[in-house]
């Protein structure tokens, strides 16, 4: 077999076989297949896309291209979730430490940045010293000792998907069903876990816009978890405006703590509320969504989720003290208030559009070599349906430079649209799939 004809049998739209698919994933995870030939392979799947055979295919090639782990033996059950990305979705840092404080264990593989959409990881590591690469052992050894693991991808676990992943955020490969569906399954098939919950976005600031392409990736990604034999429930969730206020990492962090000290945005966590809810349900805790909503709240309000996220970050090395007392967390050398321009309800915003002047400031990757910068970002003082009057804060923009602060700016206003009419708030959940 030959790359290039792989790459021009998919550019023509014809299927791959199983034979194809593995030759190529593995051929580029031991780096025989340079990022050019990844790069138009992953553009004709773009293009072309996949039947479902192709991408369990897909999946299965990139879960098994190094090593798998089992925790039985740690615990008999242990639970996962993951986000099919959205702007302000820091919705890992509450909800897997809350549901480790019910003594179910949670080991997440999280991501990075991907375009528009904000990465865990990145997050994270805005806590100094926090140490996101593990190894196996390390891994293992953490999920035992406190029952939570937030790591990166170990070179060992599911590397295609780690090499693959980052080239698809700079070559305008992330909106496709059959890629996204296989990357986030084949890290979640690797690491273990035996129940998932997955939270699919729909939305202008999801990688799927509209509702029923949501629920397609949600049933291809529950499909794939079936056949492989593990638990899974996808919760289809909206897109189409920042989740929470905070978009930029330190200030998502910030968030997330407040949250978890039983504050913060009530959309963020009524959000965080009903996917531990779900998850604590797959994990055999409760026997119903609405026991799993109770025992959340009890959780996050007793303070035993942010005692568990405490461990988590001194576990994997970060400086507590920066949790708690988020103040010193990474701050932007200049902030400045974006304020309402006419008076009216927010009819609509473009959380893309919001999530990319977040990228500009310096929060995402524009380049897969592009460095973060922890402290930029911005805040989101309304919502959808929300009535406003002239002159008081729409936005509030972190920058460190005075020419992206400008730039986000200009770039923020033509993000919102308005009505003199009254506005529905936005649904924060669109249905379940089981």
């Amino acid at each position: 077999m030959r790359a290039v004809d792989i790459i021009i049998k998919k550019r023509d739209g014809q299927e791959l076989t199983p034979d194809e698919i593995r030759f190529f994933v593995e051929g580029y995870t031991r780096g025989e297949i340079p990022d050019y030939q990844a790069a138009a392979w992953l553009m004709a799947i773009v293009w072309r896309g996949m039947t479902p055979r192709e991408t369990a295919d897909l999946t299965r090639a990139m879960a098994y291209s190094g090593q798998t782990l089992d925790l039985h033996d740690i615990a008999p059950l242990v639970v996962d979730k993951h986000s099919s990305g959205g702007v302000g979705d820091k919705v890992s840092l509450v909800a897997a430490p809350l549901v480790a404080s019910s003594g179910l264990p949670v080991g997440k593989m999280s991501g990075r940045g991907l375009g528009f959409s904000g990465g865990t990881l990145d997050k994270l590591e805005s806590v100094h010293g926090f140490r996101a690469s593990l190894s196996m052992d390390e891994f293992r050894a953490q999920l035992q000792q406190i029952g939570v693991v937030l790591a990166g991808q170990s070179l060992d676990l599911a590397p295609a998907d780690g090499k693959l992943y980052s080239l698809r955020d700079v070559t305008g490969t992330v909106s496709s069903l059959p890629l996204i569906a296989s990357s986030i399954m084949s890290k979640k098939i690797a690491a273990g876990a035996d129940a998932i919950l997955l939270d699919v976005k729909a939305g202008s600031g999801a990688f799927m816009e509209t509702v029923d392409d949501a629920r397609a990736l949600a049933q291809t990604m529950v499909g794939i978890g079936r056949d492989v034999g593990r638990r899974c429930v996808a919760l289809i969730s909206d897109m189409n405006q920042p989740l929470g206020r905070a978009v930029g990492n330190a200030l998502e962090v910030k968030e997330a703590i407040e949250t978890l000290h039983g504050h913060g945005p009530a959309d963020f966590r009524e959000h965080c509320l009903v996917v531990a809810a779900h998850m604590l349900r797959l994990g055999q805790k409760v026997e119903s969504i609405e026991a799993g909503e109770k025992l959340a709240a009890q959780l996050l309000d007793s303070g035993k989720a942010w005692e568990k996220f405490k461990e988590l970050v001194q576990a994997q090395g970060g400086d507590v003290a920066l949790i708690e007392n988020p103040d010193l967390l990474p701050k932007a050398r200049l902030i400045r208030d974006v304020l309402v321009p006419r008076a009216g309800t927010i009819a609509k915003m473009d959380a893309a559009e919001i999530g990319m002047t977040s990228v500009d400031l310096g929060a995402g990757r524009a380049k897969k070599t592009d460095l973060i910068d922890y402290a930029v970002g911005l805040i989101v003082h309304t919502k959808v349906g929300d009535q406003v009057r002239q002159g008081q804060p729409l936005f509030t923009v972190h920058s460190d430079s005075q020419e992206k602060l400008d730039a986000a700016e200009k770039r923020l206003f033509g993000a919102v649209e308005w009505s003199d009419a009254p506005i529905e708030p936005l649904p924060l959940f669109y249905g379940v799939v089981e």
